[in-house]
């Protein structure tokens, strides 16, 4: 078996250890609204979530897969580096895979803000409504929306009647999109893949359920074009409705920046070919 490196190893004890802690917790979902990451227009998101998300993981299936990946793939890597490297490598992946979700995110909602402000909505209101909690279960509810909003539009001198349908349904659409959660190592991990590929490129891999080997030139590009592919369909692959692929494109682009730049200044004794 591969022997770890101590960066990984720290890795795979914080992530497990965070998984198994908020696991037994009697109020799980305190800490998933504490440590998961919103999007800046939810009444959840605190700034400390960008970091705090990367240890969050869904459930055993989605902690299991990363903690694999990151053995795999983390391992290899790292022993290229030095540690300091390494962790830089990883924490920058990650972030980089916050920034591209939140890039395309307000590219997403802009078009509704602005036809809001358009019809007499100030920023600051469009922004209280949307920190309003109107998941039940695992469903969003219309009604608690209405109910909730009167008070809301009433601290800014407005009344519901005054709340057209087509506002009221962009108002909606915009809580949908803000108060979803991200959680997961997975665009970090996509960064080390890539590290992974450009100075392995003629590795064999093989997916489990195609036990095919694939050079890592040909694997690496490919998982990430899938992903591609699922952010702009929707439609996914491999993996659960719920991925968050363009966490994965924002690490695997991040990851892939980082390394050209190394590789001009500093790897130039490796060959990437």
């Amino acid at each position: 078996m591969m022997r770890l490196t101590p960066t990984v190893k720290h890795l795979l004890i914080m992530n497990v250890l965070v998984f198994i802690g908020t696991s037994a917790m009697e109020n799980k979902y305190f800490f998933d609204g504490l440590l998961a990451l919103y999007y800046p227009l939810s009444g959840n998101f605190e700034f400390w979530q960008i970091g705090t998300h990367m240890f969050m993981h869904g459930n055993f299936t989605h902690l299991l897969f990363n903690m694999f990946a990151l053995w795999m793939f983390g391992t290899a890597v790292e022993r290229v580096f030095d540690q300091r490297k390494f962790i830089t490598f990883y924490i920058s992946c990650g972030l980089g895979a916050v920034a591209l979700t939140f890039v395309v995110y307000f590219i997403q909602v802009y078009p509704t803000i602005n036809a809001l402000e358009s019809t007499g909505f100030s920023y600051d209101l469009i922004q209280d409504l949307t920190k309003l909690n109107i998941l039940e279960g695992n469903m969003y509810k219309g009604e608690l929306l209405a109910n909730k909003m009167q008070a809301v539009l009433e601290s800014y001198g407005l009344s519901i009647n005054q709340v057209d349908e087509s506002s009221f349904s962009a108002l909606f659409d915009l809580n949908v999109k803000s108060n979803g959660a991200m959680v997961g190592a997975s665009g970090a991990i996509m960064g080390i893949l890539v590290a992974f590929g450009l100075l392995n490129p003629n590795a064999e891999l093989m997916l489990i359920f195609l036990p095919i080997p694939i050079k890592a030139k040909y694997f690496i590009p490919g998982i990430i074009a899938l992903d591609l592919f699922s952010a702009v369909s929707g439609v996914s692959i491999f993996s659960p409705s719920n991925t968050a692929y363009i966490a994965h494109i924002g690490g695997a682009l991040t990851g892939f920046l980082m390394m050209y730049f190394w590789k001009k200044n500093q790897f130039d004794k490796y060959r990437w070919n």
